[in-house]
């Protein structure tokens, strides 16, 4: 997922050396919040954010967390029938009561077991479920988001929230959300029974609470920052690897392997300070609230021993107490561990809703079903592949409309104005008041200058980007009053570049058809995009082609993701630069049948080259943003000089 926006036009060649600097970039291209905006937040009013998800298991989840809180309260038991023992059987030397103690012991301890074991089972299935259903929620979330959303955020950023920090989220709700219950049930329990057995030595194990309170509310603010910044570290980390694997060409080709391992270096080394300040802060808190209640417990054994030698106190409850006092100590210690991983669940929370709070596109007459595919864009929806749904395409309409409607009819820009929503408010619009009409039927060619606003304007048709004023319709019918599965039904698009899906030949081509689509219409679409190498691979149309598609040639690429927008027979076809990337021989061949195409639709056509600009009707000069000059290329070339300089040097290789 591209990051930044260098120009308005297509990505190109001129990519290479920003993929080959991406090491550098990945910390400015996600905006992660300032450390003193996470100190700020509660950490209780995040977590709560997850109530929906976990509301369904919350029964299982409630019946695991009494489960533990009566196995805790088992364990206190432990101290009482020691007292009993000490006071009773070892003082009168009663072996038979001795071996009775020692089997309430052994019974309590395997009661204790099996609950923890109970408690653990409850909570797996569920929670595991609640791991799924919001990844799957994010995922669904991500596919109906806007393009634009895609473009400031970094994959490694979002492939982190959907697997790393759902991931500590499971763990959260497994563990710690329990623990943090079922300690505090057990301190509060443990700390009464020691005061009925002594309250002297009650208060003295008392003393250290206010200042473990203050430590753990100082611990929990600064633990919150460093959290926060070590999550969105490990999504750049991510960003890295991927942009690396998938750029691996580039990288070898231009010889940056040793540029590359010291970005990523320098990413690790920063990341690995932020996991040891995490580490130092959680060694610090440990260390305060594991020292303190130890001298608490050291000074309760010497004051209890001074008892014991006055009479004051039997040797059965002294024992008894210290032995509440050591069954605390987990409970206690954990505080920190559990305060820790809960801050960090907090974070990811936070982080998980931060692209789900995200307004997905909308529409007047948008359907629940979220937009169907008509290219390259979105998530693959399979019919064969790991058990998902078909494609959705729906089935074309009539072909045309009537001659009569034909003044209102084609594909017809109104005053349309667009600007990129993160440009500066102080810069020109990428395309200003754009006044162009392409009649039923007639295929207009689109030419202009890189950086122009070509890919730009193509994009606004199928509505990946939402225009800023003006409208656009089709066939009369302004799409903004269409839902996106019915406009992207109508209008197919092909993208110079080509994205291709770990999938088969054959799905990655049918996913711009119509559901019933099979065996003739990808046979025929192949034919239009001169694609029959198809049938020679291993598996023929069932081979598949591997991640990006990287496994073919660009110009295959190209052919597949031009097959894939004719399969459907759209009535509008949309087509950026779609032949850039074939040889000659094949280039003409593909005309030839282009043009049978486009004699049955209404097409857009982004072309650089005289040959591509020949297919269409007539042509528009785009200049800057505007509509310079609309005409044939014959008449083009006549009168207008930037056309005819923009067409000189493929025309004079072709005279």
């Amino acid at each position: 997922m591209p990051t930044t926006r260098a120009t308005a036009e297509e990505p190109d060649q001129n990519q290479a050396p920003e993929q080959a600097q991406a090491p550098e970039q990945a910390a400015e291209r996600e905006p992660a919040p300032a450390p003193e905006q996470a100190e700020g937040r509660s950490a209780v009013r995040t977590l709560l954010r997850l109530w929906p998800y976990v509301r369904p298991v919350r029964a299982r989840l409630t019946v695991a967390a009494f489960v533990a809180i009566i196995a805790s309260c088992v364990g206190l038991f432990i101290p009482l029938v020691l007292k009993w023992m000490v006071d009773g059987p070892i003082a009168d030397r009663d072996p038979a009561g001795v071996w009775l103690g020692a089997l309430y012991l052994l019974l309590l301890g395997l009661a204790e077991a099996l609950l923890f074991g109970l408690r653990r089972w409850l909570v797996a299935r569920p929670l595991a479920g609640v791991e799924a259903t919001m990844r799957a929620d994010l995922y669904r979330h991500l596919q109906r988001l806007p393009v634009a959303f895609h473009d400031r955020w970094a994959s490694g950023q979002l492939l982190s929230r959907g697997t790393t920090d759902l991931m500590l989220l499971r763990m959260f709700l497994a563990f710690p959300l329990t623990f943090l219950l079922v300690n505090a049930v057990t301190i509060v329990v443990g700390v009464i029974i020691m005061l009925i057995q002594d309250w002297t030595l009650g208060l003295v194990i008392l003393g250290p609470v206010v200042p473990v309170i203050v430590t753990c509310v100082v611990f929990e603010k600064k633990y919150a920052a460093v959290a926060r910044r070590a999550q969105d570290q490990v999504g750049d980390l991510t960003t890295v690897v991927e942009e690396s694997v998938l750029g691996i060409r580039i990288i070898k080709g231009f010889g940056r392997h040793r540029s590359q391992a010291r970005a990523f270096r320098e990413l690790s080394r920063t990341l690995r300070g932020t996991e040891l300040r995490k580490a130092r802060l959680l060694s610090t808190i440990w260390g305060i609230i594991i020292t303190l209640p130890e001298l608490a417990i050291g000074a309760a054994l010497v004051l209890g021993v001074i008892q014991v030698a006055d009479g004051a106190l039997s040797a059965g409850t002294l024992v008894a107490f210290l032995s509440t006092a050591l069954a605390l100590r987990w409970p206690v210690d954990s505080i920190g561990f559990l305060l820790a991983m809960s801050q960090e669940a907090a974070t990811a929370t936070e982080r998980y809703f931060e692209v789900m709070d995200e307004k997905p596109e909308s529409s007047a007459a948008e359907g629940s079903s979220g937009p169907a595919l008509a290219s390259a864009g979105g998530g693959i929806r399979r019919s064969a592949v790991r058990g998902a749904a078909a494609p959705t395409r729906a089935a074309p309409a009539a072909r045309l409309p009537a001659a009569g409607a034909a003044a209102e009819g084609g594909l017809r820009f109104h005053d349309v104005t667009f600007r990129y929503p993160d440009a500066a408010p102080d810069t020109p619009p990428t395309l200003d008041h754009i006044d162009l009409h392409i009649r039923p039927g007639e295929s207009m060619a689109l030419v202009g200058s890189t950086g122009s606003g070509k890919t730009t304007l193509t994009a606004l048709v199928p509505r990946l980007h939402e225009v800023t004023s003006g409208r656009i319709t089709l066939d009369g019918e302004d799409i903004t009053e269409m839902s996106r599965e019915e406009l992207r039904a109508k209008v197919s698009v092909a993208f110079e570049e080509p994205t291709l899906f770990s999938a088969t030949v054959g799905e990655n081509v049918l996913m711009g058809a119509h559901p019933d689509a099979g065996e003739p219409e990808l046979n025929r679409a192949l034919a239009i995009a001169q694609a029959e190498f198809t049938h020679a691979l291993p598996q023929g149309t069932a081979t598949q082609v591997g991640e990006q598609g990287l496994s073919l040639s660009g110009g295959q690429r190209q052919r597949l993701a031009l097959a894939r927008a004719v399969v459907g027979r759209p009535r509008f076809l949309v087509l950026d630069d779609p032949l850039s990337a074939l040889d000659v021989h094949t280039e003409a061949a593909v005309e030839a049948a282009l043009r049978r195409v486009l004699a049955e639709t209404t097409g857009l056509i982004v072309a650089h080259r005289p040959s591509t600009v020949l297919l269409a009707d007539r042509v528009a000069l785009l200049s800057g943003g505007r509509i310079a000059a609309v005409g044939t290329h014959h008449e083009l070339l006549r009168t207008n000089a930037e056309y005819a300089h923009l067409m000189s040097g493929t025309e004079e290789d072709e005279r």
